[in-house]
C-alpha cells in the first residue's frame, strides 16, 4: 500500500509538476512546446530555404515581403492595416505608418514601414500556433528563425487562455496610436459587439447604420493642473470612421501592397483567429487528456485504452467547444449589410472546395450574418483533420447529432433545417475530399 501511494504521488508529480516552478504547462509533457519540432507549413518552408531547395527574392520597398507571400500562397487582398502600437515593432508603427498584416488559413504575416522583420505566425496541428521572425537584411541565405519566449509574452498569456494563441484585439489608440489601456481592450471574434471592433484598425467598406472603433483615434486632452494627458473615449470620431470606402482620404496606402483594409477580410481574420485557438485549445485537453489517461492506466494496471469518467468528461468539453465555434454559435446577428471594398470576397470564395450543386463554407451572406452557411471552413485546416482521436471523434459524431436535427437545444437554435442540410450534404462531398 505504501509504495502504491508513492507511486500515484509520482503520478501526480508528473502530471502536475510543471507549476511548482512557474513554468508555462505547455513546456512539459506531453505538449514540450519550445523543444518540439514544429509541423507548420511556414517551418516545412524554413528547413527549404536552408537546405537550399527554396529561395526569397528581396527588393529595395519591401524587402523579402512579396517573394514570402508568393511562396507561402497568402493572398494580398486579405491586407489589414492596423496602426495600434500592439506589435513587436511598436516603435514603427503610426496612424500615418500601420503595420500591414496578411493572412490565409494557416498563416499570419506582418509588415512594418522601415521594419527590420517581418513576423509571421502559422497554425501548427501538434503543438497549436507557432511564431517566426525573418530578417529584411539582405542574404544570399534568409533565414525563418524560430521565436518562443519573445513571442510568447502575449500570445501565450491570459489572451490565449495560456496556450500558444493568435490575437485580434481592438483598443482605444492615441493619435500616436498607442493604445489607452486604462480605457480597456476588446478581444474580438464573430460574437462580438459591432461597436467594440476596429479599434486601433484601419477599415474600408460599407455596413450601414453599424458603427465601430476604426479609422479613428483620440486627441490629446490636458486637464487643468494635471501633469499627464488624458483622453476621453466619447472623443472617438466613430461617425468620421464610418463607411469609409477608399482609404486614401485618410492614410497614404502607396508604401503597401493593397490600397484596402477590407472590412469582410477583417472580419474572416476575427472569425479564423478565434476558430484556431479554440482548435489549439481542443489539441492541447486532447493530448494531455490521452497522456493523463496513458499515466493513470498504467498506474493502476488497466487497460492501456480504457478511458475513465474524467477523461471522457475533458474529451466531451473540449469537443463542445469546437463544436460550438465551427457552427457559428452565438455570432452577432448583423442589423445592417456589410460590403467590402475590394474583390477580397470574391477571391475568398473561389478557393472551395464546393460540392456538386457549387455550393461551399467559403461563401458569404453578409445581410444578416458572415456566412451563408454557418459552418467554419476551417473544418478543412490540418489543424482540425488531425485533431487527437478521443476529442475528433466526439466532434464528429456531436455534428452527426445537429446537422441531423436530433440536438435542437437554444445552442443551435440559430441553424435552421435548410441550414442544417445544406451543411450536411456540403460536408458529405467535400471533407472527405480534404
Amino acid at each position: 500500500m505504501k509504495r502504491l501511494v508513492v507511486n500515484i504521488l509520482s503520478g501526480v508529480s508528473v502530471l502536475f509538476g510543471s507549476f511548482a516552478f512557474g513554468q508555462a504547462k505547455y513546456e512539459s509533457d506531453p505538449i514540450n512546446y519550445s523543444r518540439a519540432e514544429p509541423t507548420d507549413k511556414v517551418y516545412s518552408f524554413s528547413k527549404k530555404l536552408a537546405d537550399g531547395t527554396e529561395t526569397l527574392e528581396w527588393n529595395e520597398e519591401h524587402g523579402y515581403l512579396n517573394s514570402l507571400l508568393q511562396k507561402l500562397n497568402v493572398p494580398v487582398e486579405s491586407q489589414a492595416l492596423v496602426f495600434s502600437k500592439t506589435s513587436l515593432q511598436v516603435s514603427r508603427i503610426t496612424p500615418s505608418k500601420p503595420r500591414a498584416i496578411y493572412f490565409n488559413d494557416d498563416i499570419y504575416l506582418g509588415w512594418v514601414q522601415g521594419g527590420t522583420v517581418i513576423e509571421i505566425s502559422a497554425s501548427d496541428p501538434e503543438i497549436g500556433a507557432t511564431f517566426y521572425t525573418l530578417s529584411q537584411e539582405k542574404s544570399e541565405v534568409p533565414v525563418l528563425q524560430r521565436e518562443t519566449s519573445r513571442c510568447l509574452q502575449c500570445h501565450g498569456s491570459s489572451h490565449t487562455r495560456g496556450r500558444p494563441g493568435h490575437i485580434v484585439r481592438s483598443v482605444f489608440p492615441t493619435d500616436s496610436g498607442m493604445p489607452q489601456y486604462n480605457l480597456g481592450t476588446n478581444l474580438i471574434d464573430e460574437q462580438s459587439n459591432f461597436e467594440e471592433r476596429f479599434g486601433g484598425w484601419y477599415v474600408s467598406g460599407t455596413h450601414g447604420d453599424l458603427r465601430h472603433r476604426g479609422n479613428a483615434w483620440l486627441p490629446k486632452t490636458e486637464k487643468t493642473g494635471m501633469k499627464r494627458f488624458e483622453r476621453d473615449p466619447s472623443e472617438l470620431n466613430i461617425e468620421k470612421g464610418a463607411n469609409v470606402e477608399k482609404l486614401s482620404s485618410i492614410v497614404d496606402t502607396s508604401p503597401y501592397l493593397f490600397d484596402h483594409s477590407d472590412i469582410v477580410a477583417q472580419m474572416v481574420l476575427q472569425h479564423q483567429v478565434h476558430m484556431h485557438n479554440v482548435l489549439t485549445e481542443a489539441i492541447y485537453t486532447g493530448r494531455q487528456a490521452a497522456y493523463d489517461a496513458k499515466v493513470m492506466n498504467k498506474l493502476f494496471d488497466r487497460e492501456p485504452d480504457h478511458e475513465s469518467d474524467s477523461t471522457r468528461r475533458r474529451y466531451d468539453s473540449s469537443a463542445e467547444r469546437v463544436v460550438k465555434a465551427l457552427l457559428f454559435c452565438d455570432e452577432l446577428a448583423l442589423e445592417n449589410p456589410i460590403k467590402g471594398s475590394s474583390d477580397f470576397a470574391k477571391m475568398f470564395e473561389q478557393q472551395g472546395p464546393s460540392d456538386a450543386m457549387n455550393r461551399n463554407l467559403r461563401e458569404f451572406d453578409l445581410k444578416t450574418r458572415m456566412f451563408k452557411y454557418p459552418c467554419s471552413f476551417l473544418i478543412y485546416s490540418d489543424a482540425f483533420r488531425k485533431l487527437p482521436v478521443g476529442v475528433k471523434t466526439r466532434v464528429m459524431a456531436r455534428l452527426d447529432e445537429v446537422l441531423n436535427g436530433k440536438d435542437e437545444s437554444k445552442d443551435f437554435e440559430h441553424l435552421s433545417p435548410s441550414d442544417r442540410k445544406a451543411i450536411k450534404e456540403i460536408l458529405a462531398q467535400t471533407l472527405v475530399a480534404t
